[in-house]
């Protein structure tokens, strides 16, 4: 994609709420897949996106390569500008990095951080 970029969402971006605060509209999304992962949680450390999302625990997507491990979860089209912002509200917990989805799109997930 030239204008836009794929973003996997399994959590808070898929909040109204959370929408809303980071790009100051409602996104339209694809219902998808994402294989090898599973679902844990995260205490959140930015309390800026605890408020925005009210929710102190987020889903965390972890790699296990396992074929039938799944998450189910919704791909959203974004901009550059709203990448960026995605970023910003990810960036204490979260990192970016390229998937592709059982659908066969690539696309952006956010996971865990690694430990320092």
């Amino acid at each position: 994609m030239s204008a836009r970029e794929w973003v996997f969402s399994y959590g808070t971006l898929r909040l109204a709420e959370v929408q809303q605060a980071n790009y100051g509209r409602l996104l339209d999304g694809v219902a998808d897949e994402l294989p090898g992962y599973r679902l844990e949680y995260l205490a959140i450390s930015n309390p800026e996106v605890v408020a925005i999302s009210g929710i102190a625990e987020h889903p965390v997507a972890r790699h296990t390569g396992l074929a039938g491990d799944r998450v189910a979860g919704t791909r959203f089209a974004l901009t550059a500008a709203e990448l960026v912002a995605t970023d910003a509200y990810e960036s204490a917990d979260y990192v970016r990095v390229p998937v592709d989805l059982l659908s066969g799109t690539p696309a952006w997930l956010y996971v865990a951080k690694p430990a320092q």
